[in-house]
């Protein structure tokens, strides 16, 4: 499966939930020109609290620089969560560039602006102490997301995001994130710009926002997905676990939300 770009987000390397071993059976699977790592790929605030790091983990980085190795573009534009990297920003990792963020032009000229998202956090408003409830609970969301795949494995279903579940159903949330796209692409627009590609909320989105091509790749704790670019500039978004299936398959003449979930081995 190949594709012009590809772009990832919210691995959360060294952190108990990421799922490192659905990111490797993707990273495995898909070849792409240039593979775009939007942030917060390694946890450095989890690797902090407690150090864990198991094979999975490693495996993934090696994925990535066996790609680059390979001929694969690496343009690493690091978030919050590992933010230390940004003081390397215009250099190199080996072949893995760093930059702060990055002005993708897609196959049919749209130009899209590639950031981590974080810079928007000034526009959700919140006080410390809103932070402080809102990482207790998501930390407990993610307890219960653990816990319920655990037992759906054991009864031979697949996986399923119970903590994306919950939020698309808090009204709160929702608001955040509504918020939150439409500074996105407010901040596109600003800039003359056709649309902007980022992550840092875990939700993953693609839609038309007053003209503005929004798209957010998701992340690797709850959601397992994946923006991908085709060789004719089309944006899907993908979601990858047991069950494979196009989330999204983007085009301004269609409601997305009304867009189907196609099976990968359907969509081609």
């Amino acid at each position: 499966m190949r594709f012009r770009a590809v772009w990832l987000s919210d691995i959360h390397l060294g952190f108990k939930d990421c799922r490192a071993d659905y990111l490797l059976d993707f990273l495995n699977t898909v070849e792409c020109e240039t593979l775009y790592l939007v942030g917060d790929i390694i946890d450095l605030w989890a690797l902090k609290r407690r150090f864990f790091w198991p094979a999975s983990h490693y495996d993934v980085l090696r994925a990535i620089l066996e790609k680059s190795r390979l001929g694969t573009r690496v343009i690493y534009i690091p978030g919050n969560h590992d933010e230390p990297m940004r003081d390397y920003v215009q250099e190199s990792l080996g072949a893995v560039e760093i930059h702060h963020e990055f002005i993708h032009t897609t196959a049919d000229n749209r130009k899209l602006l590639v950031f981590h998202g974080d810079i928007l956090d000034a526009h959700m408003r919140l006080n410390r102490f809103e932070n402080l409830l809102g990482d207790i609970a998501y930390d407990f969301l993610l307890f219960l997301n653990r816990w319920a795949n655990y037992f759906r494995e054991q009864a031979g279903f697949g996986y399923w995001s119970l903590a994306s579940y919950i939020k698309k159903r808090v009204k709160n949330a929702r608001q955040v994130v509504e918020i939150y796209e439409q500074a996105a692409a407010d901040e596109a627009a600003r800039r003359g710009l056709d649309g902007v590609i980022c992550g840092h909320i875990h939700q993953p989105g693609m839609r038309m926002i007053n003209g503005i091509v929004y798209c957010n790749d998701g992340d690797w704790i709850e959601n397992c997905s994946a923006l991908t670019e085709t060789e004719e500039g089309e944006l899907q978004l993908l979601h990858w676990t047991d069950r494979q299936t196009v989330l999204r398959d983007f085009d301004s003449q269609i409601d997305l939300h009304k867009a189907e979930v196609i099976p990968l081995k359907q969509a081609g």
